[in-house]
């Protein structure tokens, strides 16, 4: 009960940065599983470029097996920590072993229905004849191991919100640490390419997967999973997929974002395009990853307090968490601006493609400068259980006005390529500001 115990008393600011902190680094360390792929699979000799190309075709279909994992693990974990809150333990066991159940059955139908169908969906998702065969020998063993990835990735979250950050932070270093070192090896000794890749990736992810179990199942833990718990009782499903519904579709729309980016930059340029949108998505995740990372520290302060009925403690999170995410993605962003070369020679040597990257990363990137305030505003209504404000405001910045906006500006004035790149920063900045109005006034009635 201690952590418990230190959510409700500790130092509101302390606490966050202690939570924050491993958590954060846990996400930028999660990315790199994606982004040590392309960063190696990116200077394979002779077709490098071509197979980047290929690994990101393959994004958006990873991008959905995780957003499985966050509408069973995000949901159910804000669930989870709520009901601490109120001192309800056994509660919050019953939605931890719902959640374990609902990953399993969504690992198996995603492996089965993507495997059947991958290569119709990644021609559809911007694969060219050069590039399918690199994205299809990728996607198939990462399929094999999706459970893996989705436990791993699902269950972790339950650990943060009892606030064992720095355990939650060791289960993605473990597998990351692992995937870095098994890449090159099977990429560049074995000779596997793209395929050595996504094999280094799976069996780093059922590492972590394993950790994961033996920690929710072991003495440390403040909730178990246990068997009973696995049987699933539809009020604690509902609950759970009404509150993780908001996190999916943010995922689950960058997915289709993506496939509109990738099939307009092989209509309006060409594979080596492609291959741009590869590292242009791979630098905004590089952007949005410790953003999320900081306000799911925040999450446990703020939906233990708001359950535990303590809002002076729920603002003062609020207020750190903003301040904290805007500073970030202002900073991060400037030196994006500054030194884009520097960040684009991070995924690939070839000369033409950071030429062609230089300007486009510079517009591509500018509206995230205020994704902090996004960011804090939007977790934090997830936090407060308040599931169809967050929801309205993850379909805003990426259905409502991202995905017209790709389809439309190309055609205007025969913008093509930069029409589809400055539909990103428009987004950003009109999501931003009517998520933080929202906020203003919603959040004033919620603390009171």
């Amino acid at each position: 009960m201690a952590n418990n115990n230190s959510l409700e008393t500790a130092p509101v600011t302390k606490l966050i940065f202690k939570l924050a902190i491993p958590t954060v680094l846990a996400q930028l360390v999660n990315l790199l599983y994606n982004i040590v792929d392309r960063i190696y699979v990116g200077r394979i000799p002779e077709t490098g470029s071509m197979s980047l190309a290929g690994l990101g075709v393959t994004f958006p279909i990873i991008l959905l097996v995780s957003a499985f994992a966050m509408l069973a693990g995000m949901g159910g974990a804000s669930r989870a920590a709520i009901s601490m809150g109120a001192k309800d333990n056994k509660t919050a066991e019953k939605i931890l072993g719902n959640c374990t159940m609902l990953l399993i059955i969504f690992s198996v139908f995603l492996s089965v229905i993507f495997l059947l169908t991958k290569d119709w969906i990644l021609l559809r998702f911007g694969a060219s004849e050069t590039t399918l065969g690199y994205a299809s020998d990728y996607i198939t063993i990462y399929l094999f191991g999706t459970i893996f990835v989705q436990l791993a990735l699902g269950l972790n979250m339950f650990i943060t919100n009892q606030g064992f950050t720095k355990t939650s932070m060791l289960t993605v270093c473990i597998g990351a640490v692992m995937n870095i070192v098994l890449d090159p090896i099977f990429i560049y000794v074995f000779g596997m390419g793209v395929k050595g890749a996504a094999l280094a990736t799976i069996i780093s992810q059922a590492v972590s997967c394993i950790w994961v179990l033996k920690f929710l199942t072991g003495k440390k833990t403040i909730i178990k999973i246990k068997p009973k718990n696995l049987v699933l009782n539809k009020d604690i499903v509902f609950s759970v997929l009404s509150l993780g519904i908001s996190p999916f579709i943010m995922q689950a729309t960058e997915c289709l974002i993506q496939l509109t980016f990738n099939n307009g930059m092989l209509k309006y340029g060409n594979d080596l395009y492609v291959a741009l949108m590869s590292i242009l998505f791979s630098l905004t995740q590089l952007i949005w990853m410790p953003l999320q990372g900081f306000s799911q520290g925040a999450q446990p302060v703020i939906g233990y307090n708001y359950g535990a009925n303590k809002t002076d403690r729920v603002k003062k999170a609020f207020k750190v968490q903003f301040i904290v995410n805007l500073s970030f993605s202002v900073i991060a962003i400037g030196l994006v601006e500054i030194f884009p070369r520097f960040f684009l020679s991070l995924f690939t040597n070839d000369a033409n493609l950071i030429n062609i990257g230089e300007n486009t990363t510079r517009l591509f990137l500018a509206g995230m400068s205020v994704m902090g305030a996004q960011s804090a505003c939007q977790q934090t209504f997830l936090a407060l259980g308040e599931a169809k404000i967050s929801m309205f405001l993850a379909c805003l910045r990426k259905v409502i006005l991202l995905l017209p906006l790709a389809l439309i500006l190309p055609r205007i004035a025969n913008m093509g390529v930069w029409g589809l790149l400055l539909a990103e920063p428009v987004s950003d900045v009109i999501a931003a500001s009517c998520t933080t109005t929202v906020f203003y006034f919603k959040g004033r009635k919620l603390f009171r």
